[in-house]
């Protein structure tokens, strides 16, 4: 049988990724005639080449891209020769479509990076080199496009080539291949072209179907994640799974992983038959001959060789949202089959796509790449990016709009210090709040400047107080007086502020006080992750909902005005995002109560869930 070449197109946009790729599967007589007349029909509606056929429509499908001539989506193309088989990623050169380019990288196993030969080396053919190189690619082609363009110039070709090659030394490809071609006219593509009898190397299509690409990694032993528990029976249960190293046969011992358990495979079930051993690559279900606690998200493994676990981490990202990856904020990880909570504790820095440099950052933004700190809720299991793709590779989701922010790869754990753990005390959250005679609980108002947050919040606190309770009140002004007096107004640092606040209220009502927080707190992602904090029943969100026009009348700061005339930045309602919450357990609008009322409904919230009733001594 063949075997299979998976690669992708790369590079700069207009450069000719897609036009290449269609040359390819013409050359390689994959264009059947319906197609063909298709294409020639299409040509002379969508075509960039006058009556000439135009080669990148047998790849550009999406209507978006033949109006504008360019590639949006990740388009994937099958063709093969009497040597071998391909599947080719054509990605979009645009830099708003970084996300989608290193979806293609994620299963290639080489890159062909095409370079515009009138243009040279760009930012973006800098940005598409690390990401490839970021995801693993060790086999890469730099295919110098448009030669036509400069008369097929020997010169202008290696000046192009030395220049890239303290890349190619820098990123560790395995294996650099330069080849000058013409798409459009087909020259070097499948043959040698006599158009540049200066170069001797191959043409594209016989080195694809020459080089070796075999991954250089290690010889793991057997792997797989659960995806699925499946019992269709009440006499059977199986466990379903893409097995991701090495290889299994019934009989094997296997652990799980976590939860240390051990048991042995009874059989290894197919589509509609049992297999004697699997390997890398085969979806299977696997049944023990023991009945232990297996879900989805955990790791079967040789038991002589078990998987790591870790809920601390250094991962390269790749932020892949207008949202930028903030350290403090926390996110969905999904890692392979498994999901966790996961938070940027650091972010160390962010490498410079054309010259490489570790530039300090304190966010990522869309397409920029950086190396964190992950901290994850539970010890996940893991191999690093460079052992195994499949288990070492993850993705960030926002937790509010669940959109996909970031993409990364783990290159190792970071171990906790083994002499830090959880003290244990005899004087408890339950016994502090009994001798207080109140349930603690936090209050967490939010809402813009000159909403009549600490206004409402104050005079709550003056009444609590009369009636005997025990509060402490954390207002935004005076915690920046100190405890985070090193921190602006960036989203970084609004971030950072609320995670420290948040930790500091914990504190507070485990002292068991009735905490009342009164900040801005402008995204919900950071107020979710201050309630994931509490247990449950003890947070409180209160919506101090004004309108900006009526908090910009009031402006008893004179906060607004000087934002409007550009001498503050970064302020909320004006050139910074409010985000209001969605569901908060309360509502006040200040425009038609007044303070008095607010501060009953709340007081009315607190007696009638019976969070402040006294309890017995």
């Amino acid at each position: 049988m063949r075997d299979v070449l998976r690669f992708i197109t790369c590079g700069s946009v207009d450069d000719g990724k897609s036009t290449l790729i269609g040359r390819l599967l013409w050359e390689s007589k994959q264009v059947f005639d319906d197609h063909l007349s298709a294409l020639e029909r299409d040509s002379t509606r969508y075509g960039t080449q006058g009556d000439a056929i135009d080669f990148a429509l047998l790849v550009d499908g999406l209507q978006s891209e033949r109006e504008q001539s360019i590639t949006i989506d990740v388009a994937y193309r099958f063709f093969a020769t009497p040597r071998r088989r391909f599947i080719v990623a054509d990605t979009p050169g645009h830099e708003q479509y970084t996300r989608n380019m290193a979806t293609g990288a994620s299963t290639s196993e080489l890159a062909v990076l095409v370079v515009n030969a009138a243009k040279g080396l760009l930012v973006q053919t800098h940005r598409h080199a690390r990401i490839v190189s970021l995801l693993g690619i060790r086999h890469l082609v730099i295919a110098i496009n448009k030669m036509d363009l400069v008369e097929w110039d020997k010169e202008v070709f290696e000046a192009i080539v030395e220049e890239f090659r303290p890349l190619v030394r820098e990123l560790g490809f395995q294996s650099f291949q330069p080849i000058p071609i013409s798409a459009l006219n087909g020259d070097n593509i499948t043959e040698w072209s006599d158009a540049a009898p200066w170069y001797k190397g191959p043409a594209l299509l016989k080195y694809l179907e020459e080089v070796d690409a075999t991954m250089d990694v290690p010889n793991l032993k057997f792997r797989m994640p659960v995806q699925l528990v499946n019992r269709p029976t009440h006499d059977f249960r199986g466990y379903c799974g893409r097995i991701a190293s090495g290889e299994v046969k019934v009989g094997d011992r296997v652990r799980v992983v976590p939860g240390g358990r051990e048991s042995k495979i009874r059989s290894i079930v197919a589509w509609q038959s049992e297999l004697p051993s699997a390997a890398a690559g085969d979806s299977v279900t696997i049944c023990l001959a023991d009945e232990v606690d297996v879900s989805r998200g955990n790791v079967l493994t040789s038991s002589s060789d078990p998987l790591d676990l870790s809920d601390q981490f250094e991962a390269r990202v790749i932020c892949l949202s207008g949202h930028h990856l903030v350290a403090g904020r926390s996110y969905l990880m999904n890692l392979h089959t498994c999901q966790a909570v996961a938070t940027i504790t650091a972010i160390k820095y962010r490498v410079d796509v054309r010259t490489g440099s570790h530039l300090a950052a304190k966010v990522l933004e869309m397409n920029d790449i950086g190396v964190v700190n992950l901290s994850t809720d539970r010890p996940v299991p893991f191999e690093p990016y460079e052992r195994c793709r499949r288990l070492g590779s993850f993705i960030l989701v926002d937790r509010i709009s669940n959109e996909t922010v970031g993409a990364g790869m783990i290159d190792f754990s970071l171990r906790r210090a083994a002499n830090i753990h959880w003290q244990a005390v005899d004087i408890d959250k339950q016994a502090r709040a009994r001798q207080k005679l109140q349930q603690p609980v936090c209050l967490w108002f939010t809402g813009l400047s000159a909403s009549g947050k600490s206004t409402i919040a104050n005079l709550l606190e003056k009444r609590l107080f009369a009636t005997g309770r025990h509060t402490y009140m954390l207002d935004g002004d005076n915690v920046r007086h100190g405890l985070n007096r090193d921190l602006g107004f960036t989203e970084a640092d609004r971030t950072e502020n609320i995670r420290r606040v948040t930790e500091v209220a914990r504190l507070l009502v485990d002292a068991g006080l009735v905490t009342i927080v009164s900040f801005i707190s402008p995204y919900r992602a950071e107020r979710e992750l201050a309630r994931s904090r509490f247990e449950p029943g003890e947070f409180i969100e209160v919506f101090v909902d004004t309108p900006l026009e009526v908090c910009e009348q009031r402006d008893p700061k004179g906060l607004y005005a000087k934002a409007r005339r550009g001498e503050l930045v970064n302020f909320t309602g004006i050139d910074s995002d409010y985000e209001p919450p969605v569901s908060p357990e309360i509502r006040l609008d200040t425009v038609h109560e007044s303070v008095e009322q607010c501060v009953e409904r709340i007081l009315h919230l607190l007696e009638h869930g019976a969070r402040l009733q006294a309890k017995e001594r």
